[in-house]
């Protein structure tokens, strides 16, 4: 996709600043918490996916088009470490791409996957 498809296919929001509901747990709670908060995750937004032989992936070059299992227009998914967490839209935030979300799976459906 050009950048002028890309600008086009994309809109500009604003976005609220998130506010701190620590308020809302006790001291203990917060300090179990706390040693956790600063873990790193990987965060990735999902497209589609697509299987191709070995053969068709070493055919690959400039210009070449992969068909995705996603039809345009397609929530993508949002990934935590490889885990589903959320569908969203790509917005454009500042002049960059982001992602606003649009269906945060729960965490019950999160735990269940786990497993």
């Amino acid at each position: 996709m050009d950048e002028q498809a890309a600008s086009e296919a994309a809109e500009t929001v604003e976005l609220e600043d998130l506010k701190d509901d620590s308020g809302s747990i006790s001291g203990e709670e917060k300090h179990k918490l706390d040693a956790i908060l600063d873990i790193p995750v990987t965060i990735s937004m999902e497209v589609g996916r697509s299987h191709i032989s070995i053969r068709n992936l070493l055919q690959l070059n400039q210009g070449s088009v992969v068909e995705l299992d996603r039809v345009a227009g397609e929530a993508l998914d949002v990934l935590v470490n490889g885990t589903l967490i959320a569908h969203g839209e790509v917005v454009v935030v500042n002049d960059k791409f982001g992602i606003r979300l649009t269906d945060v799976i729960s965490q019950v459906e999160r735990i269940k996957k786990l497993k």
